[in-house]
């Protein structure tokens, strides 16, 4: 057990705070204010290799450990946490891509995908599919070498300005089983955006609706075999938990690092508010906290490279130990600045606006909690979960 971080990971760790603070902090709240998708700075993320953290390297992915990504996705957070969780959505669809395309799409599409020259959305989630993910009702029917595909998608991050998607999609009977995915390429004929939506958060990605009618989707463009595609979602999603809750460790380690610098510069009462106790002992209980839910996301990144078979459930746990926890030290932070930390002239706003609805995405933290506890009530878990 080694806490400390090797030189590499060090390393990857540097280069992000840097890009962070030269490319995202300038300019997070304009993007935030305007509602700008910054694509031009996500394509320099790429050339980073932001944009293909642990995509394969036959691809021109970097092949990194899901731990060493957390590092990365972390000090981008810190600064944008909007931005930073579309580079996540984009890493996941990108592995999905490199890892289960056949060949020649995995050759003509990762490439692209991973140096940020092209962008990717994932689409899972239905108008009447939430938390219920099998119940999807998108269909693909085979005609011939093509699929036709008929259905909407809601709630899709980076809709109507990525090139391609990622689509979850029944092609057999009902249930899991059912599920296939398939490549789209997202300028498809058949293919119609709805607007965009006006969020409380994450407004530097674009959301927005799909809807497929009779879109022809070649079938050397699905990914892996006809019924994968639900396992390859889950597959996907606890890298994404685990993506996301590092996502509110790094704006609640932006929103710490503010409450510090403020206490040591605002007075009252003839004296700094570091100097009092009260303060004092909210700033180490937030402390705390995020160093505990970092812990807990870099276990379960981890159990994930390691192959653990619980490694879900340590996925589970993380995203909601991390979202919940992240959005409490922003908001305890936001307290900590008073009237100011209300303003947008402050990020504190901005972090907590962006930070609560991690708690509601790649699964709720309900739905995290009873894949915790289904396993907890199963036998063998005393030993194997601790």
């Amino acid at each position: 057990m080694n806490f400390e971080l090797s030189e590499e990971q060090r390393a990857f760790q540097q280069a992000a705070r840097e890009f962070a603070a030269n490319e995202l902090a300038p300019r997070a709240a304009e993007w935030d204010a305007q509602a700008h998708f910054p694509r031009e700075v996500i394509a320099q993320a790429g050339e980073l290799g932001f944009c293909g953290l642990y995509a394969a390297t036959e691809h021109g992915g970097l092949g990194l450990p899901r731990l060493d990504a957390t590092l990365v996705f972390e000090e981008l957070a810190a600064a944008d946490p909007s931005t930073t969780a579309f580079i996540t959505i984009h890493n996941m669809a990108t592995w999905m891509v490199t890892s289960f395309a056949g060949p020649e799409v995995a050759a003509l599409w990762g490439p692209p995908l991973t140096s940020g020259a092209k962008l990717a959305s994932y689409c899972l989630t239905e108008p009447g599919a939430g938390s219920d993910a099998a119940s999807l009702k998108t269909t693909a029917r085979l005609d011939g070498e093509h699929y036709v595909l008929n259905g909407s998608k809601a709630f899709i991050s980076g809709a109507g300005a990525t090139d391609a998607l990622v689509v979850m999609c029944r092609t057999g009977g009902p249930g899991a089983a059912g599920i296939s995915a398939l490549l789209v390429a997202a300028d498809s004929p058949g293919i119609q955006y709805g607007k965009k939506e006006a969020k409380m958060g994450w407004n530097s990605q674009p959301t927005r609706v799909i809807s497929f009618d009779g879109v022809r989707v070649p079938v050397a463009q699905r990914l892996g075999e006809e019924g994968d595609g639900f396992k390859i979602a889950m597959k996907g999603l606890d890298g994404g938990r685990i993506n996301i809750a590092t996502c509110s460790v790094g704006a609640a380690q932006g929103a710490l690092a503010a409450a510090q610098r403020y206490m040591h510069e605002r007075r009252q009462f003839g004296k700094p508010l570091a100097d009092f106790q009260a303060l004092q002992f909210k700033l180490a209980d937030m402390a705390t906290e995020l160093v505990a839910a970092r812990q807990m996301v870099r276990l379960a990144a981890s159990k994930l490279d390691a192959g653990d078979p619980d490694a879900a459930v340590y996925c589970a746990m993380a995203k909601r130990l991390a979202t919940d926890a992240g959005f409490e030290v922003c908001n305890q932070a936001l307290q900590i600045h008073g009237g100011y930390g209300y303003l947008k002239e402050f990020p504190l706003e901005r972090l907590l606006r962006d930070a609560r609805v991690h708690q509601i995405l790649e699964g709720t933290n309900e739905i995290m909690r009873v894949i915790v506890a289904r396993r907890m009530l199963q036998d063998g878990a005393t030993e194997s979960i601790r």
